[in-house]
């Protein structure tokens, strides 16, 4: 499927088939082509969590998910987490394959634009799980399949479940599977001289 195509065909689809499973093969090839999806400085914040086990995708439907039938239905539900600290952690490994020069340079700057500034490295965070939702919910649609982002379960009881690391930072879900009903007609998006600007305000 074209990019553009994919664009403007992915929705968000609210009722799985529970029946369905995506092949292994199928769900590597969504993971690797949402993993080169951009970060700043290539830190790749991302940890993606898996949901699979169906008994805890019964418990977050029923105790934290406020009853969403794509938590359980979905063939593959992936939660969206970041680890803030990741350009401390061994930064050189995100240049391993760059000319040592590029490599040195880039690492370098790593540690000075993060240092004791927290907003900055949790808007990061934020940032890179959004780019990485995108490009699942795109590579999805371009294989065939519907996906759903989903912020709507309770974030701090979600993280005690799965012993999210206190220096990640939660993101929402993305159920992925084959839609059995059509989404609602799109709202329409607002007209671009609403929304966009010639140098400032």
């Amino acid at each position: 499927m074209d990019v553009l195509d994919a664009i403007y065909a992915r929705r968000a689809v609210k009722h799985f088939d529970p029946d369905h499973r995506l092949t292994a093969e199928e769900e590597r090839r969504l993971l690797e082509a949402t993993i080169q999806a951009p970060t700043s400085f290539n830190i790749q914040h991302w940890r993606f969590v898996i949901l699979r086990d169906p008994a805890l995708r019964a418990t977050i439907r029923k105790d934290y998910g406020n009853d969403q039938a794509q938590i359980t239905d979905a063939s593959l539900l992936v939660l969206f987490t970041a680890d803030m600290k990741a350009w401390s952690k061994q930064p050189e490994r995100y240049w391993a394959k760059a000319p040592q020069p590029v490599a040195d340079l880039l690492v370098g700057w790593m540690g000075p634009f993060h240092e004791g500034r927290e907003w900055l490295q949790r808007d990061e965070a934020q940032r890179s799980i959004g780019l990485a939702m995108q490009t699942l919910m795109l590579a999805a649609t371009g294989m065939g399949y519907q996906s759903c982002p989903m912020i709507g379960f309770e974030i701090e009881k979600l993280a005690e479940l799965i012993r999210l690391p206190q220096e990640h930072v939660m993101g929402p879900m993305v159920a992925i599977g084959r839609g059995t009903q059509d989404p609602w007609p799109k709202p329409g998006q607002l007209p671009l001289e609403d929304l966009v600007f010639e140098n400032g305000f």
